[in-house]
């Protein structure tokens, strides 16, 4: 299967699945009235997915950087090697003639699907390789903006699966008649974005169940863990380290 017939198919498969997970799991969405004051948020790995090819898609039609502030959250963060503001930094850059081109190869996300996280393989212009991982946050609008972005260079590509690889966060207990869901922040009742750190290096689902934080050493060498809720406590799914620059 070519890149392009396996990134569909991903995405229709994953979005069959989503919607298969969002209407078959109790804790996933309660009944509510037309205001929709009585629903709960639920994952969605087919929309995370989606996102992500048209990120690279618009990157590969717009420009790298265009598509990277199109698709940033407004405080977003990203190391250049130091961590970095990114549409403040993102402004003052040019967009290269060839960009980097990367697909997703796995995700986490939150039962509720507020915060979710892609890793994938990249390959630059010049036709070195890496890794990327990405924390999504789901906005009010419902649309997902990428709040962190880091990555490095591999020796060699990474495997490629069959299908991307989507990992859905045990979903908290509900207390009964309480609704549980993520804080509202208008009259029209839309949920505000899970909570990120003031420095936009760490950050929690709304509802608990994925938590990521980042590290920088005074030497620009960093971590990365992602951690779901499995069962009645937390488990890291994820750790990455990128040296220190040379």
């Amino acid at each position: 299967m070519n890149r392009d017939a396996r990134l569909w198919a991903t995405r229709w498969a994953l979005a069959a699945a989503a919607t298969a997970f969002a209407a078959s799991a109790s804790v996933g969405v309660a009944q509510g009235g037309r205001d929709g004051r009585g629903l709960r948020p639920a994952a969605d790995p087919g929309v995370v997915v989606a996102t992500e090819i048209a990120f690279a898609r618009l990157a590969k039609e717009k420009g790298q950087w265009t598509a990277f502030a199109k698709f940033a959250a407004p405080d977003a963060v990203m190391f250049v090697p130091e961590p970095v503001r990114a549409q403040k930094w993102l402004k003052r850059q040019r967009n290269p003639v060839r960009s980097v081109t990367w697909e997703p190869y796995q995700l986490w996300t939150s039962c509720d699907g507020t915060i979710a996280v892609t890793r994938g393989p990249w390959t630059g212009a010049d036709g070195s390789v890496g890794y990327f991982t990405t924390i999504w946050q789901r906005q009010k609008d419902d649309t997902y903006r990428w709040v962190l972005d880091q990555g490095d260079t591999l020796a060699k590509p990474l495997t490629p699966p069959d299908l991307v690889q989507a990992d859905v966060a045990d979903c908290p207990a509900r207390k009964l008649g309480a609704f549980g869901g993520p804080p509202r922040d208008d009259r029209r009742g839309k949920f505000a974005p899970a909570p990120v750190a003031a420095d936009g290096l760490s950050g929690t689902s709304s509802d608990g169940s994925l938590s990521w934080s980042a590290a920088v050493a005074p030497d620009k060498s960093r971590e990365l863990h992602v951690s779901l809720k499995r069962g009645e406590a937390m488990k890291e799914v994820l750790a990455s380290s990128v040296a220190a620059p040379r």
